[in-house]
């Protein structure tokens, strides 16, 4: 069995599910209009520079909808989902998924994307196995903006995918061939771990690694 590792936002969507929820938020009237979705943005540009505080932005993103009664936040993330998330969904990507479960390969997505925005792009993705930023809860189980454990980001990645190779007695050396895909610098330190990184919609830094590296580069949505 082989194991392949998929990043989410900008590598098999094109657009980023944590900004696009923020926008949302927004567009219902959750969030408070330009000031909230300048904030967003400036998160976003850290993130796309590899200078994002994700605790700082977990804690923001997340304010918006933690308050709220779980049942009317999920509801309004399933509007999210098929307003806004299945429109991005391409079937090229979605073949490529396939592709890699087709042959036996262990799939997981690895995403510095929150759970509760991630999970149900997953499972429409078809994969069972997520890797993304835990979201800590209170003693009533309310979530209360924090990040439980190690967060899925940059280095972080490593740790989590061992983390959770590790609950099934695995490790990454078991495995002959590990694909990664993704578009980001903020997943070198993973790209630099797997034996076949795949730079896929590369961002222009990550693409100017790859083509000195001689990693493989994928553009699914050229």
């Amino acid at each position: 069995m082989n194991l392949t590792l998929f990043d989410l936002d900008g590598t098999l969507i094109p657009g980023d599910s944590d900004h696009a929820f923020g926008q949302f938020m927004v567009q219902i009237g959750w969030a408070e209009g330009a000031d909230w979705a300048r904030r967003n943005d400036e998160f976003f540009a850290q993130y796309q520079s590899g200078q994002l505080n994700l605790h700082d932005y977990i804690a923001f993103a997340t304010s918006v909808w933690r308050s709220r009664p779980l049942e009317e936040a999920l509801s309004v993330r399933q509007r999210f989902m098929a307003e806004v998330m299945q429109p991005m969904m391409r079937d090229n990507a979605r073949a490529l998924v396939r592709q890699h479960q087709a042959r036996g390969d262990l799939v997981a997505i690895v995403t510095a994307t929150n759970e509760f925005v991630t999970t149900p792009i997953a499972e429409a993705f078809g994969v069972s196995d997520l890797i993304a930023v835990q979201l800590q809860r209170d003693a009533t189980g309310h979530y209360n903006g924090a990040i439980h454990g190690v967060p899925s980001f940059q280095a972080g990645k490593i740790v989590r995918v061992e983390q959770w190779l590790a609950g099934q007695g695995r490790a990454l050396k078991d495995f002959e061939q590990v694909h990664f895909y993704s578009d980001s610098v903020n997943d070198l330190p993973l790209m630099e771990r797997v034996s076949h990184p795949v730079a896929t919609n590369p961002s222009a830094a990550l693409a100017q690694i790859a083509q000195a590296r001689g990693w493989p580069i994928l553009n699914l949505f050229a």
